[in-house]
């Protein structure tokens, strides 16, 4: 099924923040024992690097990418790279093994998941807002 281009942000959008808020709602059942200071500052932390590091740059990267597709019509999965695809694999996959093979405690799950979630989220937002302005770029443009 092909879509016009700047539905691929909106498609990654989607992706992003449905994941993201699955992630996050995990965290955050897992929280209520581990209300401390310092769980929040780490959840503060795991948020800050996943954002600064992998999830801003990903969105900047695959808006760019994007935006520059001279085609209108393309295939709604190039809305990420095949390197995209397989760092979401194995994020989920990773994810998958830690809860149920039990490595990592409830705390970990907790501030982890609540700060890799809330990052994941904003991933899809902002997404989201890029989608908002090529779509009002090109009502302007018509």
């Amino acid at each position: 099924m092909k879509v016009r281009r700047n539905t691929l942000l909106l498609i990654a959008a989607l992706v992003w923040s449905a994941a993201g808020f699955n992630i996050l709602r995990i965290g955050l059942l897992a929280y209520p024992p581990y209300r401390t200071v310092v769980n929040y500052l780490l959840s503060a932390l795991v948020f800050t690097v996943f954002q600064v590091f992998i999830f801003g740059q990903l969105v900047n990267k695959h808006t760019a990418r994007i935006s520059a597709y001279e085609e209108e019509l393309h295939f709604f999965l190039k809305f990420f790279d095949v390197k995209s695809f397989i760092i979401m694999a194995v994020m989920m996959t990773g994810g998958i093994w830690l809860r149920s093979s039990g490595v990592a405690p409830d705390r970990f799950i907790s501030f982890f998941y609540s700060g890799l979630g809330t990052s994941l989220l904003l991933a899809g937002l902002l997404f989201a807002c890029n989608f908002a302005k090529a779509a009002l770029a090109a009502k302007g443009k018509a």
